[in-house]
């Protein structure tokens, strides 16, 4: 649409509706906000969340002007949480700068404050199935994507290497069983950790929200040599130049995670990430002051308030945000100003379809600093198909993200057919009537 036939004073949120999508690398849900002058916004609900969060913001937005992101994102904000809690608030907002850049003509990346980089460098996630699943097998793997000029890794190292090795962790007698019996997907984390059959019972929920401390798992000895012939072999093959992250430990307690730091010092890592939950920040300042490894979180905070104790306290070294967690655009682009001001390095944590992505990639263009922003979707041929952006320039080529020129995010549609062929299963539908939830309300004043 031509956006001198659109008049943004008297431009007004009419409806919203979604598309809940699967395989992309993970569920997702994408969201389309419509306005009474044909211009249509879209968002991105964080993976593995629920629509529901967004939903329940529609009668809040509905008759509002959209470009006036920053005020409706202080009315919503209050309904967003850590994790995927944050998803409903953080797609609205991105959809508003949608709407916004649409309606101005302008990409996001000049409503943010304007670009520093016209591109973004790109942190690879890897992951290897089947039985064969040794270092040096990672190792290849990570080769494979280094031929393919990704320049910055990620790979997972922690206890789901382990379960099978006969001494290689200690716990409570009975609770590795237990796990996998009543939770053995969350020893292949890529996943996730919740999934809705495990609702219904109630010991697999109750172990997998379990936290860190309350596990009782500590690695033994052995185990720790383990994994670190694993990372040994990894680094034989890929080399020591390229930067190459761990994630994904496990519910393990802090003190083994700092004997797995202590020994993993000599492979150069770029960071460990999310080796406790974010909240204990007190845990954070131990491990940092344990290593000389760079300490990463970020994922799952909420807002900037949210990561202040941890960049101000000294508890990391990098933070990785999730655009479709932290609260959007603008709040990601406030966190990464926090974190430039205390000398905290920013990677963009992402495991979106390209709405979310290309939301990250507009504010990473508008951030100070910006290590890299995560891909973890090589392993789905389609998922840059789901888009069509406005221009030549493609999404990703030669390991970085490039930065759209067009108004918006640089989305002219998406691609309708396609998505219609990856649908969740379990949330059949494409973009139907939310009318029930136009009239929701509550007396939203959280003071008398």
């Amino acid at each position: 649409m031509d956006n001198r036939t659109i008049d943004p004073s008297t431009l007004r949120i009419t409806d919203m509706r979604f598309c809940d999508i699967d395989g992309a690398p993970k569920r997702c849900t994408l969201l389309k906000l419509y306005t009474n002058q044909g211009l249509v916004g879209y968002g991105e609900v964080r993976d593995a969340s629920s629509k529901t969060y967004a939903l329940m913001l529609k009668s809040r937005i509905l008759g509002e002007n959209p470009c006036d992101v920053d005020r409706i994102f202080h009315k919503i904000k209050q309904f967003g949480g850590p994790s995927r809690q944050g998803g409903g608030v953080s797609g609205i907002e991105i959809a508003l700068w949608d709407l916004a850049g649409k309606a101005w003509g302008v990409p996001v990346w000049q409503l943010l404050g304007g670009k520093y980089r016209d591109r973004i460098r790109v942190y690879c996630d890897t992951d290897v199935d089947g039985k064969d699943n040794s270092g040096h097998a990672m190792g290849l793997a990570l080769k494979r994507r280094m031929e393919m000029g990704f320049t910055f890794l990620k790979m997972d190292l922690g206890i789901g290497l382990l379960m099978d090795v006969p001494g290689a962790l200690c716990a409570p007698l009975g609770f590795l069983d237990e796990m996998k019996q009543y939770a053995s997907h969350i020893l292949n984390v890529q996943g996730g950790s919740v999934t809705p059959d495990m609702v219904k019972h109630q010991r697999s929920y109750q172990i997998v929200t379990t936290s860190h401390p309350n596990t009782g798992i500590q690695i033994t000895e052995k185990g720790l040599d383990y994994l670190e012939d694993y990372l040994k072999e990894v680094r034989e093959v890929i080399g020591y130049e390229i930067p190459l992250a761990v994630d994904h430990f496990g519910h393990v307690q802090l003190e083994s995670c700092i004997r797995f730091c202590r020994r993993m010092e000599k492979y150069n890592l770029a960071w460990v990430e999310d080796l406790t939950p974010w909240m204990y920040t007190e845990q954070y300042q131990r491990l940092r002051c344990a290593t000389a490894i760079p300490v990463c979180t970020g994922e799952d905070i909420y807002l900037k308030e949210g990561f202040e104790p941890l960049i101000k306290g000294g508890g990391v070294s990098v933070i990785h945000p999730d655009i479709l967690t932290c609260g959007g655009a603008l709040e990601l682009k406030k966190i990464a100003d926090m974190a430039d001001e205390n000398g905290v390095a920013v990677a963009v944590h992402m495991a979106e379809s390209p709405v979310g992505c290309l939301a990250a990639i507009h504010t990473a263009a508008a951030m100070h600093n910006v290590l890299a922003a995560e891909y973890h979707s090589v392993e789905v041929p389609w998922w840059k198909d789901m888009v069509h952006l406005v221009g030549e320039k493609p999404i990703m080529e030669n390991g970085y993200y490039n930065v759209p020129d067009g108004p918006g995010l640089g989305i002219e549609s998406l691609n309708e057919e396609l998505l219609a062929e990856h649908i969740n299963p379990n949330i059949p539908g494409m973009w139907e009537p939310t009318d029930e939830w136009n009239r929701e309300f509550s007396n939203d004043r959280i003071w008398s």
